[in-house]
């Protein structure tokens, strides 16, 4: 049983290796910027789909992977704004003096497919974590974005690294606040749909 990743995420290749399921990793070169809507949820799933196609398209059909090509992508939405990656330090800066002492709702969109020609058993869906941040200084919150990490994820924030200290709570999956909902995979690879 193998996996294919189609992403470019240390993070996602972090959980599938603590877990213990066999992977290789192939980034999809998707230009994220071409996909938008306005609902979250389906921009998500959205790209998704986008990245899991691309690499598929590059496979031959005797290459593809038996548990199929695994495509993801995560958004934060704050007070109905979504975030993805900080543009620059004073973007996340300004983010995070926001987002300080509230809540906010972490989107990751999966897409799994299964077959190299055949989409009916593909799955697509996102998870939503929501996540209450800290009510840290301002002094706090320049010193995280200074270390460079918040400006490699969605949302601005690494809960598995220095970001987890500006976590306060989280109410869902956790391993879906790092980009991938492991118990979604794992009913996946069980054949489960959802």
């Amino acid at each position: 049983m193998t996996l294919l990743l189609a992403s470019a995420s240390p993070a996602r290749r972090r959980l599938l290796e603590q877990a213990a399921i066999p992977h290789r990793v192939q980034v999809s070169g998707v230009d994220e910027s071409l996909i938008d809507d306005p609902d979250p949820l389906e921009l998500v799933q959205q790209l998704a789909r986008a990245k899991a196609a691309a690499v598929g398209q590059q496979l031959d059909p005797s290459q593809w992977p038996s548990s199929g090509v695994l495509g993801c992508d995560s958004v934060l939405v704050f007070e109905g704004e979504i975030f993805g990656k900080p543009a620059d330090a004073d973007e996340a800066i300004a983010r995070w003096l926001r987002m300080a002492g509230h809540w906010g709702e972490l989107h990751t969109g999966h897409a799994l497919l299964r077959h190299p020609r055949d989409r009916e058993d593909d799955c697509s869906c996102a998870v939503t974590t929501r996540v209450a941040f800290a009510d840290v200084s301002e002094a706090a919150i320049r010193a995280y974005v200074a270390s460079g990490e918040p400006l490699q994820c969605a949302g601005g924030f690494a809960l598995e690294g220095r970001g987890g200290l500006l976590i306060e709570r989280l109410d869902g999956c956790y391993s879906n606040v790092i980009g991938l909902s492991l118990p979604l995979l794992r009913r996946w690879l069980a054949g489960q749909d959802s």
